[in-house]
């Protein structure tokens, strides 16, 4: 059984294309199907069912997939455990959601091109669950992303909180007096959020199906800044992160409501494989960088 033919199987489910999947692994369309071919020949199985587009794994292949990742990781780690010696080189892949790149990446960047010349980086951006995702497929080696307290990420991978922030309701600045106010006296202004899947909308959904509420959404789009813009111009209420609150050039033109019966907390969450080998120093100074930018001082 060779490594290659492992890792082309996995390539190839992960792809659900052997076109793809030559393209991943820079060989061409007939080595990857000759490698998967003789995988299933060295385990006696078949573990594609050919007859579905796209290719999926067969039950078994299901299986053999799990543990093929679960190997080609270790294996991955012990080169890093020989290479842990030298200079970082090479290509690091970080992750990092679109709600904070604007405000990490910069500094970030400049600072890991500063201390590791020979090192190239490439970002991603996503929801922290679909950087998780890639991060199981091996496709990042470090992300950074906003979790509630208390996440538990997958086998496998290492992860520590490097910033806690509250997050705060905020409202287009009015000269009325403002009082403190439950949740169920604001939510049916509607809100500027980000589309599904941002954790902050889904924190803010189950707070109000426990009162009984529906989410109403005035608007959804990406971007921290243009939802504060848009939320400055009255089109409904925003939820951001204090520190990008702090941060942000509409800060003057917003109020913070005090919502006494909503308080939440999110955590700014480093992870990363258990074993980086020489990319252990920058993924440190990544999370370093990204954790005193967003520091709730």
């Amino acid at each position: 059984m060779k490594i290659d033919d492992m890792d082309a199987f996995v390539a190839v489910i992960r792809c659900q294309s052997t076109n793809l999947a030559a393209e991943a692994l820079q060989i061409t369309q007939p080595a990857i199907t000759r490698r998967v071919q003789n995988f299933e020949q060295d385990l006696g199985a078949s573990l594609l069912d050919r007859t579905t587009k796209p290719l999926k794994p067969t039950p078994m292949g299901l299986r053999v997939y799990a543990q093929c990742k679960a190997i080609l990781r270790e294996i991955d780690s012990l080169r890093e455990l020989v290479a842990s010696d030298g200079a970082p080189s090479g290509t690091l892949r970080l992750g990092i959601p679109q709600t904070l790149g604007d405000v990490v990446l910069l500094d970030a960047l400049g600072r890991i091109r500063e201390a590791y010349p020979q090192l190239r980086t490439q970002v991603t951006s996503g929801w922290g669950s679909s950087l998780i995702a890639r991060m199981e497929n091996g496709e990042l080696d470090a992300a950074a992303a906003l979790f509630p307290p208390g996440k538990i990420f997958p086998e496998g991978i290492a992860s520590r909180s490097i910033a806690r922030m509250p997050l705060k309701v905020v409202e287009a600045k009015s000269n009325a007096a403002k009082r403190n106010c439950k949740l169920r006296d604001c939510y049916a202004r509607g809100w500027v959020l980000n589309p599904d899947g941002c954790g902050f909308r889904a924190g803010l959904q189950r707070a109000l199906s426990e009162l009984g509420l529906n989410l109403k959404i005035n608007l959804e789009t990406f971007g921290t800044e243009l939802q504060l813009g848009l939320v400055a111009s009255g089109q409904g209420l925003g939820l951001v992160p204090e520190p990008l609150l702090r941060m942000s050039s509409h800060r003057d033109a917003l109020d913070v409501l005090n919502i006494t019966d909503f308080k939440p907390h999110v955590d700014l969450w480093l992870f990363h494989p258990r074993y980086l080998g020489s990319f252990q120093e920058p993924v440190e100074l990544f999370g370093e960088v990204a954790g005193h930018r967003l520091a709730d001082q």
